[in-house]
């Protein structure tokens, strides 16, 4: 796909996706993030970048650790998720986090700004993931730290049969190499050719817990990176794809819930 298209398709997608997304992540998405943090020091006072942010949910924890003598920026592609992370930062008394729409792959930012970059399950989104993290080393100053996450092997990952499920019957052209960067040591290398040194990764396996199976497909066609495309089926085909998704988790059913494997890589990387 042009990257042009791409970064549309991934704009209005999101702007989907906004509404559903932090009921239908947070917790999933949590193991991934925590060991982020664990991997870097975020110090008080510091200033974050948090890209791809979504609803800001590593924004705020971000927030929280810098403290009101540090700040954060989030920013996203999306303008609703930019404007959902603005209104969930109020309402949690973050007053040092702001938010902006921006391009990953052009950060509208001066060189040697930030202490701490952070882009949790972004990458995999970006035409261009290799110029993401060329920018995050860009903005950080020398002795900063950035990390990323994103999904691992597709075989390690429960809920991937949604991609094939929706192309199936619209095409999506969401994210054709999603699982590329999981893969091997691709983000490690990734990191190490956007010029970061003492490059370290971690594999987290986890489990997508839902409690019903309505949770389970709202979270994946409406909060997730098919927003966009599920928006386009007739009510007759979501029956048909909901279905279709269902059974290619009914082996981890869990009762009436589902807990779904789901493999994370984490990298974290400094600039020197």
């Amino acid at each position: 796909m042009d990257a042009r298209l791409q970064r549309r398709v991934q704009r209005y997608g999101w702007d989907k996706a906004a509404a559903a997304y932090e009921a239908g992540w947070r917790d999933q998405l949590a193991p991934a993030q925590s060991k982020m943090f664990e991997l870097l020091h975020v110090a008080p006072g510091s200033a974050v970048i948090d890209i791809a942010c979504g609803t800001g949910l590593v924004s705020r924890k971000a927030a929280s650790l810098v403290g009101p003598s540090g700040t954060v920026l989030g920013t996203d592609i999306s303008d609703l998720m930019v404007k959902s992370a603005q209104e969930a930062a109020h309402a949690y008394g973050c007053a040092n986090t702001k938010f902006a729409r921006m391009d990953a792959e052009e950060l509208q930012l001066e060189a040697a700004t930030f202490d701490v970059a952070l882009c949790a399950l972004g990458l995999m989104y970006v035409p261009d993931p290799d110029q993401a993290l060329r920018e995050m080393h860009r903005v950080l100053r020398v002795g900063g730290q950035a990390a990323a996450a994103v999904w691992g092997r597709r075989d390690r990952c429960g809920w991937a049969e949604i991609f094939p499920i929706v192309d199936s019957r619209v095409k999506s052209e969401v994210c054709p190499l999603f699982f590329r960067l999981g893969s091997g040591d691709a983000l490690t290398q990734a990191f190490v050719q956007a010029g970061f040194k003492d490059v370290v990764s971690a594999k987290v396996e986890t489990f997508l817990r839902y409690a019903t199976a309505d949770e389970a497909c709202i979270a994946t066609f409406e909060g997730g990176p098919v927003a966009l495309a599920y928006n386009r089926f007739t009510d007759e085909v979501k029956r048909a794809a909901y279905a279709d998704y269902l059974a290619s988790i009914e082996p981890f059913r869990d009762g009436v819930g589902y807990s779904i494997p789901g493999e994370f890589v984490v990298t974290k990387g400094s600039k020197l």
